[in-house]
């Protein structure tokens, strides 16, 4: 077995949430969050940050620390397991442009609603919900400092 550690983000602009679509040799194909592996000497908020940063384009901060997910999968020599650490994030402005070498095909911020039916994996949904939760209490009680929002 082999362990793997990936961070992400719910980035969040005027209450809408950014996703990604992928299509890899149509082998790979929908709509999902933005993440990826820790590099050598990253701290996980670096990580989530830049994850971001290289699949969406998007300058986001870090809001706070959402929690942690968990998937395996199969690889031809073993099985992959993979925790992920997600953090909610605030996006400077409505920009995003896909990431094409990870085959990211479309990128937008979507309602709650239709992000939450858009995202392919149960554990993103579950992530987002949390998240999505965090941000309207923040906003509530005007703790969500966006001069946007």
């Amino acid at each position: 077995m082999i362990e793997a550690t990936s961070c992400g983000g719910v980035v969040i602009f005027r209450g809408k949430i950014l996703v990604l679509y992928k299509n890899y040799k149509n082998k790979y194909e929908g709509w999902v969050l933005p993440k990826g592996t820790v590099e050598a000497g990253e701290s996980y908020e670096e990580t989530a940050l830049r994850e971001v940063r290289e699949e969406t384009g998007v300058q986001a901060s870090i809001v706070k620390y959402i929690g942690k997910s968990q998937y395996s999968f199969n690889i031809p020599q073993d099985t992959v397991e993979k925790d992920v650490h997600w953090y909610l994030m605030m996006a400077d402005s409505y920009y995003s442009k896909p990431q094409r070498e990870e085959y990211f095909l479309d990128s937008g911020y979507y309602k709650f609603y239709e992000a939450y039916h858009l995202l392919k994996f149960q554990n993103e949904k579950q992530i987002m919900e949390k998240a999505y939760h965090e941000y309207l209490e923040l906003k509530k009680k005007s703790l969500w400092n966006s001069r946007n929002d």
